[in-house]
């Protein structure tokens, strides 16, 4: 069905002040749920089905034959964001229709590549990688729903802004505890409780987008409206430095003590967005810049790890820096792959994207380019695009600063996380250590992406829920 559009017949002064040739009037459109929820389902069955063809030319690359086993298993996945849509209808049925599919299918080429690496490894049961991220797409699909179901309307978040600080700043510091953090791959990012693992920071984004959304529709006015100009830009007073020097030291420690140079960059990146898309002001950004460019290269010249990054990305090529322990191997068997894909790639299943280390984590956008070459990858970032614009679009639709800002910084995590790891692996940034959102091996970051799905579902639902006048020929 179409959108209803009631005309209501303009007042005089409307049509007064209207051109020459043109007459104004008052428009109430009405929104038909069922119209936003059959396109959902509609390209939501289409993503399952290519999902699904996925899974089938890995095993015929790689294997030469069809096993049903892993496409049940797919199936579960597809029963579950079948149901997770019939959620929608009834609990948010003007969310956006876009969203879901775009992260379902995301979701299921990682695994789909994920399992050709664990053939190509002989990995199977629970110690292959794509038996446990299907796993964990199921637990993060219900943790989705349960978000969509348990938040009616995305305001209530702004009352818990300051639990939400002390909460993502706990998240910070649980992997630098003694007892329950570890480094793995030269980066304290996990804490291990009994025979479960996770990486906190994944959690910490969602808590410190909200937040920021909270505290910068607060102080707004006096981070946006005063402070002296220099060169036509004004800058802020000295006493309003205080909550950006807070975030910069937060991020320094991230990378000083944990060792991770992306995470430092996303959470840092994440408010110096936030931040000028509250206050409309260039001179937040460039200090913010200024700020982190000269904090990771002092710390490039004092600790060795955060300067072997920098070599392994300067000199990729040289043969010391190459054959060096934590060098620029991966980095170069990456290039090499991509290299190696060409344009339209090998074909799933008949690449050799195992022989990069962390291949199905790290640099699984190296795999996938291997295998879909350039023109696969390019699909990759159009739906990562879709997913972004539409949040983005949430986000400036709305009516509420709360809205609007948690919007812009929930879609801006998914934008920078993509871009620092495709830069990484494409070497146009220092390589980091984060995960390709939806796409990578990881639990953490699928349960974190799918809940960051579920606020932007939330969000679009309690946008345009909300009665608007148009005024218009």
């Amino acid at each position: 069905m179409a959108d209803v559009t009631t005309d209501v017949a303009a007042t005089p002064s409307a049509t007064a002040d209207a051109p020459t040739g043109h007459t104004s009037a008052l428009r109430l459109h009405l929104h038909i749920p069922s119209k936003l929820r059959n396109l959902e389902l509609l390209l939501l069955i289409f993503a399952c089905v290519l999902n699904g063809i996925a899974v089938v030319l890995v095993q015929l690359g790689a294997l030469g034959e069809i096993r049903p086993e892993i496409i049940w298993l797919g199936g579960v996945l597809a029963v579950l964001a079948i149901g997770l849509h019939i959620a929608l209808r009834f609990v948010a049925p003007e969310a956006d229709p876009f969203i879901l599919p775009a992260a379902t299918l995301l979701n299921g080429i990682g695994i789909a590549e994920i399992y050709r690496l664990d053939i190509a490894a002989h990995a199977t049961g629970w110690n292959a990688d794509g038996i446990r991220q299907i796993a964990w797409t199921a637990i993060a699909m219900v943790i989705a729903f349960a978000v969509v179901v348990a938040i009616r309307n995305h305001r209530v978040l702004q009352r818990y802004r300051y639990i939400a600080m002390f909460t993502g700043i706990l998240l910070l510091l649980l992997p630098m505890l003694p007892v329950i953090g570890y480094e793995q791959f030269g980066a304290r990012l996990w804490v291990r409780l009994g025979i479960f693992s996770f990486q906190p920071g994944e959690l910490a984004k969602i808590a410190l987008a909200i937040f920021f959304a909270g505290y910068l529709v607060e102080a707004r006015d006096s981070l946006s409206m005063v402070g002296k100009k220099i060169l036509g830009v004004r800058f802020p007073r000295a006493r309003d430095l205080g909550p950006i020097l807070v975030i910069w030291a937060a991020a320094m420690a991230v990378l000083i003590v944990q060792r991770d140079l992306g995470t430092s960059l996303l959470y840092f990146g994440l408010f110096l967005v936030m931040i000028y898309v509250a206050t409309a002001r260039l001179s937040w950004v460039v200090l913010g810049l200024l700020l982190f460019v000269g904090g990771a290269l002092i710390a490039s010249q004092l600790f060795s790890y955060v300067a072997a990054r920098f070599h392994g990305w300067l000199d990729a090529f040289n043969p010391d820096v190459y054959n060096a322990a934590g060098g620029s191997y991966q980095l170069v068997q990456g290039l090499f792959g991509l290299a190696h894909g060409g344009l339209i790639g090998t074909g799933l299943g008949e690449g050799r994207p195992q022989i990069v280390p962390l291949a199905q984590s790290d640099y699984i956008v190296a795999s996938l380019g291997e295998e879909l070459g350039l023109a696969g990858l390019f699909a990759i970032f159009a739906l990562y695009l879709i997913l972004v614009s539409r949040g983005m679009r949430i986000g400036f639709a709305g009516q509420d600063d709360f809205g609007r800002l948690l919007g812009v910084g929930l879609s801006f995590v998914i934008a920078l996380q993509v871009f620092i790891v495709v830069g990484g692996v494409t070497r146009v940034i220092p390589l980091t250590g984060l995960t390709t959102p939806f796409l990578a091996a990881g639990g953490s970051s699928l349960v974190a992406n799918w809940i960051i799905v579920a606020l932007l579902l939330r969000l679009s639902d309690t946008i345009r829920n909300q009665p608007r006048l148009v005024i218009g020929p």
